[in-house]
């Protein structure tokens, strides 16, 4: 059972704007997300795509923006447990029990949902016999390449994840890359190495096919893909990766008890709490009247969320506000000399 003054759900902009406000003010905090990296929308959604309503920052990409916000909590030493979703709050005494679908176990005051829009999850191939597969020879996303080295690794999809791994993975594996479209989503240079690489034998290209069958018993073995024509092609095949982007679902977040409206989550604007004591909301997926869907919205109520849990975190201490170019106990937690 991990101990923490605060527990953030989601590692988008403002779940990691969030932990360095708790950081600072001297609280505890861990990250929970379900993605395998932090960044959640901006990442996944648009990071290339530039922002322009941040402050004090003309243009920057969703990616840059994460890189920025990552870079302004490393002196903290976060600990981010990625890759696991939030199942079940409850309460106990005082506090929340919260459990992970990896059976991580965190005991704490504070919960702030920074969720986004709800938890993102990725978009997965329609048979029900891939299911037995996967997070074996059957994979969404990609923790380590290792794996795949001297493989035979068969790719669906036509995005830019799909076709970056195409090429980054055909250097050590022989690839098969199906996609149900001629026309390919990603960038135009990764579509044009990925025909160089068609042209040079070291990757298979089948277009206009899904998938319609995985053979296999303890280990999968060959799937089947399926033409316009209702043509059918074995593939010999280690792995499947598929890459159909990604599906936003509020999940578990609504057996918590909480107010929702709308899939989004009634709060307070003086502390963002729900209607849950030590159960805060701030970014997109909460809701309150004149509510702006904006990341430097989300940064306001990181703000004022994290202070609110030092009350609960901190019972017997006065909470003192300081600006953080006066304060010297912040700037020693930065490692900042002062005057």
């Amino acid at each position: 059972m991990i101990k923490t003054d605060a527990l953030i759900i989601g590692a988008g902009p403002t779940g990691l704007f969030t932990a360095h406000q708790l950081k600072i003010i001297g609280l505890d905090c861990q990250i929970v997300d379900n993605l395998d990296k932090a960044g959640g929308q901006c990442i996944e959604l648009y990071p290339d795509k530039p922002i322009y309503d941040i402050p004090a920052i003309p243009e920057c990409t969703g990616e840059e923006l994460t890189q920025n916000l990552m870079k302004q909590l490393e002196p903290f030493n976060i600990k981010y447990h990625l890759n696991e979703r939030v199942d079940e709050v409850k309460r106990k005494d005082d506090n929340w029990e919260v459990k992970t679908n990896k059976g991580t176990e965190f005991i704490t005051p504070n919960v702030i949902i920074a969720g986004g829009v709800g938890s993102f999850e990725p978009r997965k191939f329609p048979l029900k016999e891939c299911e037995q597969y996967e997070d074996k020879s059957i994979f969404y996303s990609i923790k380590d390449k290792k794996i795949f080295e001297g493989k035979t690794v068969t790719i669906f999809g036509g995005g830019d994840s799909a076709l970056d791994w195409a090429v980054e993975l055909s250097k050590n594996s022989k690839i098969n890359l199906v996609h149900r479209r001629d026309e390919f989503r990603g960038a135009e240079a990764t579509v044009n190495k990925v025909h160089e690489l068609v042209k040079s034998g070291k990757l298979n290209l089948y277009t206009k096919c899904q998938i319609s069958k995985v053979n296999g018993s303890k280990k999968l073995v060959s799937v089947e893909i399926t033409n316009e024509s209702k043509e059918v092609k074995s593939l010999t095949t280690d792995f499947v990766l598929g890459f159909f982007g990604l599906v936003m679902q509020l999940g578990p977040i609504a057996n918590w008890g909480l107010n929702l409206n709308k899939k989004t989550i009634e709060v307070d604007t003086e502390k963002f709490e729900t209607n849950q004591k030590g159960i805060y909301a701030v970014g997109d997926i909460c809701t309150y009247p004149g509510k702006l869907k904006l990341i430097l919205s989300g940064f306001h109520e990181g703000a004022l969320a994290a202070r609110a849990c030092f009350k609960l975190a901190r019972p017997n201490e006065k909470y003192r506000f300081e600006f953080t170019t006066s304060s010297k106990t912040i700037k020693d937690r930065l490692g900042v000399k002062s005057d």
